[in-house]
């Protein structure tokens, strides 16, 4: 396996670990954020593969997932959604006290469940 795609997935195992050390920490924020950077680079590990080019840099989890050329299951691909759309905000919080009550215990756990499930689907197809 190519060094370049390796990284990418440790880095990703990486970053959904801390995720999980956030939200036991009570740090619902950054579980969000980790969530997004985790399945980030686990797609861009899946597009360096697949194109045998460096991925391109961006956050844009819609385009790796287009790139990815992977016909995502719909389950997968809300989580995918939603992580999306809470990137700017939780990179860049503009609210702190609004954008915490939006990402509750709650909210941070479901997201870390899928997403984790979203991790080890694309692990499986590798």
């Amino acid at each position: 396996m190519n060094k370049a795609i390796q990284n990418w997935i440790k880095s990703s195992d990486y970053d959904i670990r801390a995720a999980e050390i956030m939200r036991d920490g009570g740090r619902y924020l950054y579980v969000i954020f980790l969530c997004h950077l985790s399945l980030e680079k686990m797609l861009k590990a899946v597009v360096t593969r697949k194109t045998r080019k460096v991925a391109p840099k961006t956050h844009d989890l819609y385009y790796l997932m287009k790139l990815s050329g992977l016909e995502i299951p719909s389950s997968h691909q809300k989580i995918a959604a939603h992580l999306n759309q809470a990137s700017i905000p939780t990179r860049y919080p503009q609210d702190m006290a609004k954008i915490m009550k939006q990402y509750t215990k709650a909210i941070a756990e479901k997201y870390l469940e899928e997403t984790e499930s979203l991790l080890k689907w694309l692990k499986q197809i590798k």
